[in-house]
């Protein structure tokens, strides 16, 4: 049997902008978390991060239930767009999701996956630890690092971050940090938005922690 390939996309380059200028806006921690990927991960770490922060945005755009679907379909219908082998609907964001899913094998399933988990905020709280493993699977192809160890350090800390602070929270930290001496280093990006978690950190120091962090192959 012949599988096919998917064909490759190039987004315009105003849509990756698009994406990192609002995930720098809305979403400063792990912005700047993000820039310590090397390229072209990186960008496919800021396209997540919008994505995911478009889906949330759902529960403020509308308090009706029906329409909060409607929205929610439009999505997804267009990430199956992003990962086929057509031209993506002419939307930023669905641009830039397009080409990095088709570069790093991000599949509907694990789009959906994401959507999915938001989609129980219509009528409920949001299932935190669903939500936080989505979004973690996704960035994780993206690094393309797939051992146990940094899957279960991301997904514990994707779920942290959604989570108010408590005994939860302190104790899906220490699972990840359980995990150090055996995570990819090439994860970091998306662990070090913990250091916020553990102590809140001043504008001006988060960059210069991120940094030290990444030196010393800490989170």
């Amino acid at each position: 049997m012949i599988i096919p390939m998917t064909v490759p996309y190039i987004a315009p380059e105003a849509s990756h902008r698009y994406a990192l200028d609002l995930v720098r806006q809305v979403d400063r921690d792990r912005f700047l978390a993000a820039l310590f990927a090397p390229e072209p991960a990186r960008r496919g770490l800021l396209a997540l991060l919008a994505f995911d922060h478009e889906l949330a945005r759902t529960r403020t755009v509308t308090r009706e239930p029906m329409l909060a679907r409607i929205r929610l379909e439009w999505w997804r219908e267009a990430v199956a767009e992003a990962v086929g082998n057509g031209q993506p609907r002419a939307q930023p964001i669905v641009e830039s999701l397009s080409e990095i899913s088709r570069r790093h094998g991000l599949t509907a399933d694990q789009l959906t996956a994401l959507i999915d988990a938001r989609e129980e905020e219509v009528d409920g709280p949001l299932d935190v630890v669903k939500a936080g493993r989505a979004l973690a699977d996704l960035q994780l192809g993206v690094l393309g690092v797939g051992d146990t160890a940094s899957r279960d350090a991301a997904r514990a800390v994707g779920a942290a971050w959604l989570m108010g602070a408590g005994p939860e929270r302190a104790a899906l930290l220490a699972k990840a940090r359980a995990c150090r001496r055996e995570v990819d280093l090439a994860v970091l990006p998306i662990l070090l938005p913990a250091l916020n978690l553990g102590r809140a950190m001043s504008p001006w120091r988060t960059p210069i922690a991120y940094w030290w962090a990444v030196r010393r192959g800490r989170y």
